[in-house]
């Protein structure tokens, strides 16, 4: 017969083992166990297309859908457009509550002036508030609508002489004062009409116009044409002022847009990396209206960029309003 201790010894060691053999929940895999939840869908809102053929009094659709698990109740919609534009009522109620998946509608009036010339991008937002449905308690709609027709490119935008011949200075004047880029050194840099211009990952090009004629854009608002897909979209310029900085708002295809901020040193004095931006090219002296002078002083161009939205199809890009930014030309980079 064998000792008690030593089968209780035994014993010990079999169970043991046996444990030893059970896979060890650790907390990486009872995490993984547990499901997660599912995302609770959001309120839809959406608004109907505005008629902008004004004068006139316009018709505006507001739809609701409450997409939450429960039922939405003490709904309130309100709507707005571009401002001085007047909108009656301002806030719908609507009464009774909504299940998942149902809908109500808000109807708006809105009083649309007459049309003006040119390219124009009016918002219009609305706003629903509410109790229940996805838990939120508000969700919020924009609808962008243009007419006109952009600029078919930056070229057609030029509207300022950056650029003059030494032996012909009077043409320019890039900062309000007469003065201009000297084409002989900027050319002494690799800055020649038509040049290729590699800045921040985007493939641009010097303005391909001669000497004394316009070739860059003061930053007015305007609306550019450009097509493309990629990460960010590159501004190359230069400022004539140490304020030259401003947002520009880029539109996609299927409606929506993005901003972006960037700015540019002013063109001599200014730290080259103010605003963000980044150098490309120093030429010696400028062009004043009297000729060439300022020799050693080194008058410059930069680049700075914005982010893009890469899964979507860029369709134009409204400029900053701030006529102290100055652009040669922008690029959508990979």
């Amino acid at each position: 017969m064998r000792p008690a201790g030593l089968i209780g010894s035994l014993r010990a060691v079999a169970v043991a083992g046996a444990l030893a053999l059970l896979p060890v929940a650790t907390a990486g895999t009872a995490a993984a166990a547990e499901q997660e939840p599912a995302p609770t869908a959001r309120t839809a809102v959406t608004i109907s297309p505005v008629d902008l053929a004004g004068p006139a009094i316009s018709t505006v659709k507001v739809t609701v859908t409450n997409a939450g698990p429960d039922r939405m109740r003490s709904l309130r919609v309100s709507f707005g457009g571009p401002t001085g534009w007047a909108v009656q009522p301002p806030v719908v109620r609507v009464d009774g509550s909504l299940t998942k998946g149902a809908s109500a509608d808000a109807t708006f009036r809105i009083q649309v002036p007459e049309p003006r010339s040119g390219f124009t991008v009016r918002t219009f937002t609305a706003t629903a508030t509410y109790q229940g449905g996805d838990g939120a308690g508000s969700a919020t709609a924009t609808r962008t609508q243009r007419s006109g027709t952009p600029l078919a490119n930056l070229a057609a935008a030029y509207n300022n002489v950056a650029v003059t011949d030494e032996s012909d200075t009077a043409p320019g004047d890039y900062d309000g004062e007469g003065n201009s880029f000297s084409a002989q050194k900027l050319a002494d840099v690799g800055l020649r009409p038509g040049a290729p211009v590699s800045a921040l990952g985007a493939e641009l090009h010097w303005p391909n116009v001669p000497s004394g004629t316009r070739n860059n854009v003061t930053a007015s608002g305007q609306a550019v044409a450009l097509s493309g897909t990629g990460g960010t979209l590159v501004f190359l310029g230069s400022g004539v002022t140490s304020g030259a900085a401003g947002t520009a708002t880029v539109y996609y295809t299927d409606g929506s847009s993005s901003t972006g901020s960037f700015g540019f040193p002013n063109w001599s004095f200014d730290p080259a990396n103010a605003h963000g931006a980044t150098l490309v090219a120093s030429s010696d002296g400028r062009n004043r209206p009297s000729g060439y002078g300022n020799a050693g002083i080194a008058y410059r161009v930069f680049a700075h960029s914005i982010p893009l939205d890469r899964t979507k199809q860029v369709d134009f890009v409204v400029l900053p309003s701030n006529g102290s930014i100055h652009l040669f030309d922008m690029a959508i980079a990979p």
